[in-house]
């Protein structure tokens, strides 16, 4: 059974179309991630899907629910944690708990009793009563979590859950996030521009310019990029690639990173590779370094668009955004 399903789902501001014609579908229970730069139209997504925008044409269902013609019905079977804060932080992480199950009609008694139980989950038992406001942002960011599930929503939507967050703290979210999925059963949909919290996925779609280019498991993803990848960075990293096509026969592409060659058996490529330079190239080309590893998202990403995912692809309103967190979390 699916718990989300798309047909050709498309969104227009004016001339500007951030979601074009995406089609997918997420199973129940699923650990599902939208993976892309920002502005590639993951959060335009999100918020049709919650109902919080409508589609320009195309079609959707969350928890088998039209999300156009039954958004009430959505609503109910949905928890959403926005990508910028949206906790009240004058009132005690109890109190925000609260006034949340009143939005859902939770009565008073399942609603102690859950909320209880999730804030022993995200290990916030001992700060029930304390203010938001002096909360750090990874005890907020947990809080915004056990309040998504409180209702006991089918589908739980986070929307880049741990931007702006320290390395140590994105870790612990996820573990909570994993830990909250297990004990729940509840079906995760969340976007990120983060390779290493979409590798946690049990299924990625990778969208771009509002189009889905790509969907799998993550291993499957990775797989299309076939044997080993070299990075090689050198004095003319044009003329390098150049070079290697003209003496070897490869296809290797120039990124901001250097000259990346994907290949079999790597270990015994690289001194054909410094062969090659040493052969023929006038003027001499020099090899600052070179390296050999498995592929990963970050090279599916850039076989299929052509560049790196990278935090200067950030929208004007994206910088802001997160601006105003980290100035929020100090």
């Amino acid at each position: 059974m699916n718990a989300i399903e798309t047909e050709r789902l498309t969104r227009r501001f004016g001339d500007f179309v951030a979601v074009r014609e995406v089609s997918f579908a997420v199973r129940a229970g699923e650990l599902f991630a939208f993976l892309g730069p920002n502005g590639a139209g993951k959060t335009t997504t999100i918020n049709m899907l919650c109902t919080l925008l409508r589609p320009t044409s195309g079609t959707a269902r969350v928890g088998g629910h039209d999300i156009v013609r039954e958004p009430d019905a959505v609503r109910r079977r949905i928890g959403l944690v926005f990508q910028d804060p949206s906790l009240d932080d004058r009132l005690t992480a109890w109190q925000n708990l609260r006034f949340h199950a009143m939005l859902y009609d939770v009565p008073r008694r399942v609603f102690e009793e859950r909320a209880r139980r999730l804030l022993d989950l995200v290990e916030l038992t001992d700060h029930a009563h304390q203010e938001v406001g002096t909360f750090s942002g990874g005890m907020k960011r947990r809080l915004e979590l056990a309040r998504g599930l409180l209702h006991e929503p089918k589908v739980l939507f986070l929307d880049e859950p741990t931007l702006g967050l320290d390395p140590q703290t994105r870790r612990h979210i996820w573990d909570y996030i994993l830990r909250l999925r297990d004990s729940e059963g509840t079906t995760v949909f969340f976007t990120t521009h983060y390779m290493d919290e979409a590798e946690r996925a049990d299924r990625i779609a990778i969208i771009d310019h509002g189009r889905i280019i790509a969907l799998d498991t993550p291993e499957n993803l990775k797989a299309t990029i076939g044997g080993d990848v070299i990075l090689m960075r050198t004095s003319d990293d044009a003329r390098a690639a150049a070079r290697l096509q003209e003496a070897l026969g490869l296809e290797p592409r120039v990124t901001w990173e250097g000259v990346l060659i994907e290949v079999a058996r790597g270990d015994q490529m690289i001194p054909r590779l410094l062969e090659a330079f040493r052969d023929g190239a006038e003027p001499p080309l020099i090899v600052h370094s070179i390296s050999l590893r498995r592929p990963s998202l970050e090279d599916v990403f850039i076989k299929l668009t052509g560049r790196a995912i990278r935090e200067e692809e950030a929208s004007p309103l994206d910088r802001m955004r997160l601006s105003r967190r980290l100035w929020s979390r100090r």
